[in-house]
């Protein structure tokens, strides 16, 4: 049974207040530092080491686009409450994806932070790929909330678990049929579709393959996808070196 959007929205909203619950008064390292030149001034550094002042929207996307932040755990736990809200609403913005704020995750360990953190973030995760694959006006498309949660967290097959008990309900199946077509070119050259994994073993790339092949076909027919992306979907059941033989 697919949940009642009212329903999920109510569990976003609790991870969020979970999330600025768990990371009230949190402050970048004090002895963070960056380029004044290329990243922002002193003043606005200061901010970051300031528990809860607000940060405005300039600050914050710089603050996440920058990769080379010497303490990046205390960094992301300071902006955590403003970033997941953004998420939430589509609103972080990108240089390629939503690859920097995912590295930023990655680089911060959040995996190995205290339980209550931990647990806070992951609610967050569970609650906004639940909300992305139910609400019909979810802001971020569900392959691009994919990548991230898959980066985030090292693991795919639970997001794909999710999304495959997800499919009665519409908003799932369109979502579907979307990335199918966003996602070919890269599957049917057996890689993924977002870059951090892409020197990695190809077994997240087989098994993405194999989920699309297995659940797409009917969300295609439903939602009138052309006769070439239908074709492209079948393709991926054979071996690389066999999918284009007699393609023109």
């Amino acid at each position: 049974m697919t949940p009642d959007p009212t329903d999920v929205n109510r569990r976003l909203d609790a991870a969020l207040a979970g999330v600025a619950a768990a990371f009230r008064d949190m402050t970048a390292h004090r002895r963070e530092t960056n380029c004044e030149c290329h990243w922002g001034s002193a003043e606005e550094l200061a901010l970051l080491k300031t528990p809860d002042v607000p940060l405005d929207e300039d600050l914050l996307r710089r603050t996440y686009w920058t990769t080379d932040w010497r303490y990046p755990g205390p960094l992301l736990r300071r902006i955590l409450p403003p970033v997941t809200r953004r998420l939430a609403a589509g609103e972080v913005e990108s240089l390629s994806g939503m690859d920097p704020l995912s590295r930023l995750f990655v680089m911060g360990r959040w995996l190995d932070w205290p339980a209550a953190q931990r647990d806070a973030v992951r609610e967050f995760l569970d609650a906004w790929w639940q909300h992305t694959l139910v609400d019909p006006g979810a802001k971020v498309p569900a392959h691009e909330a994919l990548a991230f949660v898959a980066e985030v967290t090292g693991q795919l097959a639970p997001w794909l678990n999710t999304w495959a008990q997800l499919l009665a309900g519409p908003t799932a199946r369109r979502m579907l049929a979307a990335a199918a077509d966003e996602w070919m070119s890269d599957l049917l050259g057996d890689r993924l579709p977002w870059s951090s994994w892409r020197d990695e073993e190809d077994t997240p790339c087989l098994a993405l393959s194999m989920w699309v092949l297995r659940h797409a076909p009917p969300a295609l027919r439903e939602h009138d996808a052309s006769g070439e992306l239908c074709d492209l979907v079948r393709l991926l059941a054979l071996p690389h070196a066999d999918r284009w033989g007699g393609r023109g």
